[in-house]
């Protein structure tokens, strides 16, 4: 699995020739450089529709072969708004939270996250790949203990987590989620986009090893890919 941080929360999951591209924010992200590289995924998955995580969806969907999965609400007004629903996944619906869905020999569940958004509900994914490696993406949340929950079901090698506040969890929270999910890695995002912000990943760093210190905090910088 590589795992490509492309800023804010967007990051592009590689394995078994499969790419995965996941709230693609590039217009506007002062921190994602050069993204011709990845405006073709296979599957697009979006959390919300907040502009910072929508991003740049329907432009992408213009490619006529990128399969989108959202929740349903969201499914549909996208297919108002020009995408095209034969390239929305399950005859335009979507899924749902709580619901497991197979791409190919992946598996993806969605999940409910604690956050606003304009259709539907903020979700969370989890993305299993074949050889059952499995990364959670918690798109915009705060701390819910329910997290624990999901790493009764869920094996969590690495979590995607908010850690800038102000509109998600903070870094402490964000490490308390850590040790609810019992993740064996962690990759920082929602931060250092916006001046509301927290800026940089040290007091994340210090708040793991009190809550957290069987994560390990994998840092990159945008654009920086790391393999498992």
């Amino acid at each position: 699995m590589k795992i490509t941080w492309l800023g804010h929360s967007a990051f592009e999951l590689s394995s078994h020739n499969t790419k995965i591209l996941i709230d693609p924010f590039f217009t506007g992200n002062l921190l994602c450089g050069d993204t011709k590289d990845y405006v073709n995924p296979d599957l697009l998955l979006v959390t919300h529709d907040h502009g910072d995580h929508l991003g740049d969806t329907i432009e992408i969907m213009k490619n006529g072969k990128t399969q989108l999965l959202a929740i349903a609400d969201l499914c549909y007004h996208l297919a108002g708004q020009g995408v095209n629903a034969e390239q929305i996944m399950f005859g335009g619906n979507g899924m749902n939270i709580g619901g497991t869905v197979k791409f190919g020999d992946f598996s993806i569940t969605m999940t409910h996250a604690l956050h606003s958004t304009g259709h539907g509900s903020c979700v969370g994914f989890i993305i299993k790949d074949p050889d059952g490696f499995t990364v959670y993406h918690a798109g915009d949340t705060a701390l819910f203990g329910d997290m624990a929950l999901l790493a009764e079901r869920h094996n969590i090698d690495v979590a995607l987590l908010p850690i800038g506040g102000h509109f998600t969890m903070d870094s402490l929270d964000a490490a308390k989620a850590c040790h609810y999910l019992e993740a064996k890695n962690v990759i920082a995002m929602h931060y250092r986009t916006f001046p509301l912000l927290c800026q940089d990943t040290a007091e994340f760093a210090k708040n793991l090893q009190q809550f957290s210190p069987e994560t390990k905090l994998v840092f990159l910088e945008p654009n920086a890919s790391v393999e498992f």
